[in-house]
């Protein structure tokens, strides 16, 4: 399967327009922003899992990212209350689920292969002190990209011409950018050589934002 593979096209997708899909496990549904494979696949997808539904025991042989958009996400590692970022490298193994229920921003196959450094963090705590109404946070930097989280005040602007592409997830509030609007959970993936100029609606925005990661973009080696 493809699903916004050209990743020398800008994308917009208003995810909360998509219908939901059903994963092979019962309870977990899922809405795919960008995809190249079948159920194993490098992905970018807005996973939900029901009250009480869980996967079972995998590895992430390529990799998993993701941010916990509602709810609470658990494993046998612990609890992921909404707000927490989460990098389990190629090679870590879990068994997801979440008694409550949740809705997470999910990442797969899109890491360094050598890559072992395994984290979580409160993206909050992480910000630094507004400047022109953009407080900032850095969550992730490596020799292929940077991962950042934002929170914007009414009217203020997110800008960067980062090289290497350029994706965003609004985690709240709304933003206008190329003529777009970009409400709650919209996702925009801007390609190389595409500057970001982003403009926070009257209710300001939250933003999650990734740079300089589309040229390493490639099926999983399955």
């Amino acid at each position: 399967m493809e699903l916004n593979s050209d990743f020398t096209s800008r994308v917009v997708v208003h995810s909360d327009q998509i219908e939901w899909q059903a994963s092979p496990m019962k309870g977990v549904d899922r809405r795919m922003l960008d995809r190249i494979g079948g159920e194993v696949a490098r992905a970018t997808t807005i996973v939900r899992y029901a009250p009480g539904s869980k996967f079972s025991a995998h590895t992430h042989t390529g990799g998993e990212e993701f941010i916990v958009l509602d709810g609470v996400f658990q494993d046998e590692h612990g609890d992921y209350p909404a707000g927490t970022y989460v990098r389990n490298p190629p090679t870590t193994e879990h068994t997801p689920g979440s008694e409550p229920g949740c809705t997470i921003f999910v990442k797969l196959w899109q890491f360094n292969m050598e890559d072992r450094t395994q984290f979580r963090k409160t993206m909050t705590e992480e910000l630094a002190s507004p400047v022109n109404g953009v407080a900032s946070a850095t969550l992730h930097r490596d020799d292929r990209e940077i991962v950042t989280y934002s929170h914007l005040d009414p009217a203020a602007t997110l800008a960067s011409d980062a090289t290497g592409g350029i994706e965003l997830l609004v985690i709240d509030g709304s933003i206008t950018t190329g003529g777009d609007v970009l409400g709650k959970k919209g996702w925009l993936r801007l390609p190389e050589g595409e500057a970001l100029s982003a403009v926070a609606g009257p209710e300001g925005a939250k933003v999650w934002m990734k740079t300089g990661h589309l040229p390493f973009a490639q099926p999983p080696a399955v």
